[in-house]
């Protein structure tokens, strides 16, 4: 029997275990089924469940829940990702705190002898709270990017990506974190707004006295490998100069001016200087010039032996003050201007990053990005929103060399050894690399490994082959594999989804998954993102242990509209919490009426006007649900379970049905228990995916002690065409109609709800006329009617209302101060009136439009389409009033 109330705390944990126990989860429980296969974007071991996890996963188990239940054989593939530098950190900072012991003082095997401690010991946390989430991933095939299948997946990756020469070591410009001493990726960089300057120097022209070229930088001390200064080919003040020399100051190099368009004429000067070992723009010019490359910084961000002695082992920072007073006292310094700009910072390091010249290992993305582009071009993997294959596109057809290789310990390490003149050996063992060596040099020979370990996206680009088993053939990887559906945020389109495009195209002949689903943004309840700097972080956990996971869960999906970020606040879940209560009391009254599922109860056996129509309206709810799902438009999946549930089943049938129960004619009564049973059965397998908790507590109740559980039932499987019975829809929906219409009337005009009105009727048509009268009974307990008259004329002070070919009169008289009502309604229209004025005119306003936030604007469209549909109510009523005047 049902509680009174239904607690969530009370019930989540004993169901999840029961379904895990169970092997409800598990794969290959259908083996004559077709597949369908979601492998999650790993979290990393460092991490915890935030909101952005709790959508994206909430998303993954409804399709998973809703493949199973349509028959497929499911596999929701977990795993967690090592996060090289994110894990690094912690450790190191753990290390520190306990001991004040630093990696370099340990040595590279004991500090990761510690980190794989520390992962054994906290490195399932977040799989805990995906489990109190609900996430009904196949738990026993849990894999870790670092684990030996993985490793031995990522190691001959490698080494035929080299062998093929698809990975090389090169020369280049990275993004190097100084307090790290490592190069990081894009992703890891955050452009920070800052109030700086940009100082202007002038660089004496060779051989033209007094002759200078002003440049402008924000980096001073870049200017100490300064290897040139360009100037547009068609900069008139300028073209007497190309093929000259500037001295550069300070140092005295010759640095020759060079003609290339990357030189804006419009901006500052026109004159660049060109410091290609540490800017990315002036690498690229320094390439097509044949620029010298001159590297002034240490991995530590301080001045190397490449600058004049008097700099050399400062701190970048101050040898920027020392620079500029420097060249201020030679009469080089022009001018300084205050300026906002962008600073690039490590997301790790917290120190701003440097543009910095060095060897590192690349992989050519441009060759295996070819047949991912052609991939999303004919439609064999598509986005949705399709909106994405755009930005897709553009980040694909301009590729650059991917920068594999990062200077840490946790990780990858690169197979690749070097012999005594630095000659490279990449193998898959150090045995190999050693015989291939002395081979080569004839004798037995020393070999020293490379250092450094692979950036975490390499390994994770794998994820849906190398989770499967590969390079084992393996039994699963040729039923499991390609994957179906990759669901994902927008921000790692580029580091993830496209690399496992390239890298799956490239090793397995095929996609990794057919569709990749990109979910919005989960901010807060002004739009705003979250982060603990603004102090509006949500924490899922707090909500699930306040709300329950279903309320979390229903609201994620039911707000998951597409191409929009989520508003969340504690509020709305709270609201999806209230519908939960609803299920649960609608499931109540149906055990307090002994509504009791019949096994031999079919739809098409009822006969009662109620129960055809309640039937039918499941159907259509069941078609929208499936649709929706399969279209992955989760919000509107959410919101026809909202409808059907809340309004259709609780708010109409349940009322409808309450005089059957109580009636005289019991096969009516016993029909309508059925039915009742039957449709909320139903009800609970369409919701299952979406509130798995509540609606396996119910189902046990319904169903009785050693039934099938909900998790392993079927998706309803009759629809409307089924179940749709035209002339019961048309009868109810006309009567769910009427009773509407009166109450909103009501409700306009300010008459108290309880107050009961008579109706004055014209031009009503027979059929409508036969079902007055029919539900005579039901019309007036819910619409608070005391009298029904059929008139030829509309009585004065009667408000009007329009259903179908009748109109409808709630004569007033005595119930409102007609007066007073239209006058209250004209004032609330003018200030209706005044903020929509108010809100039009600054979305009108382009500046704004173009200036303010994305989630600011958004929020002013939200309240004028707000504001408009409270004004056309207001109108609405007012239209009424003067029509009964």
């Amino acid at each position: 029997m049902l509680d009174k109330t239904y607690r969530p705390d009370a019930v989540e944990g004993a169901h999840y275990q029961r379904w895990e126990d169970g092997g409800h989860f598990e794969c290959g429980r259908r083996p004559d089924a077709d597949p369908f296969t979601i492998v999650i974007p790993p979290p990393n071991v460092t991490g915890s469940l935030h909101m952005g996890h709790a959508l994206n996963n909430t998303i993954q188990d409804v399709l998973i829940r809703y493949n199973r239940m349509i028959g497929k054989d499911a596999l929701w593939q977990p795993g967690m990702d090592h996060a090289g530098i994110a894990t690094q950190m912690v450790v190191e900072r753990k290390l520190a705190k306990e001991g004040n012991q630093s990696r370099r003082e340990m040595g590279r095997d004991a500090f990761i002898d510690k980190v794989w401690e520390w992962k054994a010991e906290s490195g399932g946390t977040i799989s805990r709270q995906l489990r109190r989430l609900g996430a009904s991933c196949d738990w026993r095939r849990e894999r870790f990017t670092m684990d030996e299948g993985l490793s031995a997946a990522v190691l001959k990756v490698f080494v035929d990506l080299y062998k093929d020469g698809l990975i090389y070591k090169d020369q280049r410009l990275v993004n190097w974190d100084p307090a790290l001493e490592t190069a990081i990726s894009d992703l890891e960089v955050q452009q920070v707004e800052t109030k700086g300057n940009m100082w202007f120097f002038r660089y004496p022209v060779e051989g033209e006295d007094g002759v200078f070229l002003t440049v402008g930088t924000t980096r001073p001390e870049t200017m100490l490998g300064d290897t040139g200064v360009a100037v547009h080919p068609e900069d008139e003040r300028y073209k007497h100069l190309i093929g000259k020399h500037c001295i550069l100051p300070l140092v005295g190099r010759r640095i020759p001016i060079v003609a290339d368009e990357y030189a804006d004429p419009e901006q500052g000067s026109g004159a660049v200087k060109m410091t290609p070992a540490h800017d990315f723009n002036d690498f690229e010019v320094g390439k097509r010039q044949g620029l010298e490359m001159i590297n002034i910084l240490t991995p530590q961000a301080t001045l190397n032996d490449s600058v004049p002695e008097k700099y050399r082992g400062m701190e970048r920072f101050a040898a920027r003050k020392q620079i500029v007073e420097d060249l201020d006292a030679l009469g080089l310094l022009e001018k300084i201007e205050d300026i906002q700009h962008t600073i690039p910072y490590g997301d790790r390091g917290g120190v701003p990053i440097e543009p910095y010249l060095t060897d590192q290992w690349y992989v050519d993305a441009k060759t295996l990005a070819k047949p991912a582009i052609e991939s999303v071009e004919q439609g064999r993997t598509k986005f949705v929103p399709e909106n994405w294959t755009k930005t897709y596109y553009e980040w694909m057809r301009n590729i650059q060399p991917w920068c594999i290789s990062r200077q840490l310990w946790w990780g990858h390490r690169i197979p690749a050894w070097y012999g005594p003149d630095d000659k490279v050996f990449v193998a898959l063992t150090e045995e190999e690399a050693q015989a291939e060596a002395d081979a080569h040099y004839g004798a037995a020979t020393e070999l020293t490994r490379d250092p450094d370990v692979l950036d975490t996206w390499f390994s994770s680009a794998l994820w849906t082959f190398s989770t499967l088993g590969w390079p084992e053939q393996t039994p699963e990887l040729k039923r499991f594999h390609p994957t179906d559906v990759l669901v994902t945020g927008f921000d790692i389109i580029f580091f993830w989804v496209a690399r496992m495009m390239m890298m799956t195209l490239h090793f397995m002949k095929t996609e990794p998954f057919h569709t990749v689903y990109v979910h919005a943004l989960v901010r807060d309840e002004k739009g705003q993102k979250m982060s603990k700097s603004k102090g509006n972080i949500i924490d899922p956990l707090e909500l699930i242990d306040e709300y329950g996971a279903d309320s979390l869960r229903f609201t994620l999906i039911a707000l998951a509209a597409a191409g929009r970020d989520i508003k969340l606040s504690p509020q709305r879940v709270e609201g999806y919490r209230n519908f939960m209560t609803k299920l649960w009391n609608a499931a109540a009254f149906c055990e307090r009426n002994q509504c009791v599922l019949d096994e031999s109860y079919r739809p098409e056996m009822a006969q009662h006007t109620l129960n055809r129509w309640v039937l039918g309206e499941f159907g259509k709810t069941r078609d929208a649900v499936t649709a929706a799902i399969e279209t992955y438009r989760f919000n509107e999946a959410a919101g026809a379970i909202y409808a059907f549930v809340w309004g259709t089943f609780c708010d109409w049938y349940i009322e409808f049905a309450k005089p059957l129960f109580a009636g005289d004619d019991a096969a009516v009564a016993e029909e309508t228990r059925k039915t009742a049973a039957h449709v909320l059965e139903r009800v609970l397998r369409l919701m299952h995916p979406i509130a798995p908790f509540i609606t396996s507590e119910i189902w046990d109740n319904l169903k009785g002690e050693g039934a099938d559980l909900l998790i392993d039932s079927a998706w309803p499987s009759q629809g409307a065409e089924a179940l749709v019975d035209p002339a019961a829809e048309k009868e109810m929906n006309w009567v769910v109609r009427l009773i509407s219409e009166i109450r909103s009337a009501k409700s306009e005009m300010n008459v108290p709800p309880g107050t009961k009105v008579t109706l004055a009727i014209q031009g009503m048509g027979e059929a409508a006329r036969e079902w007055l009268v029919r539900h005579d009974a039901l019309i007036r307990r819910l619409a608070r009617v005391e009298a029904v008259e059929h008139v030829d004329a509309i009585p004065r002070n009667a408000i009007q209302i329009v259903l179908d070919e009748a109109t409808i009169g709630i004569p007033l008289a005595g119930l409102i101060d007609f007066d007073a009502e239209r006058q209250r309604l004209e004032k609330a229209i003018a200030k209706a009136d005044a903020e929509i004025s108010k809100i039009e005119k600054k979305l009108g306003n382009e500046k704004f439009v173009a200036n303010a936030p994305e989630e600011v604007v958004q929020e002013n469209r939200d309240r004028l389409t707000e504001e408009q549909a409270q004004r056309a109510k207001l109108a609405d009523a007012l239209s009424r009033i003067r029509s009964a005047e």
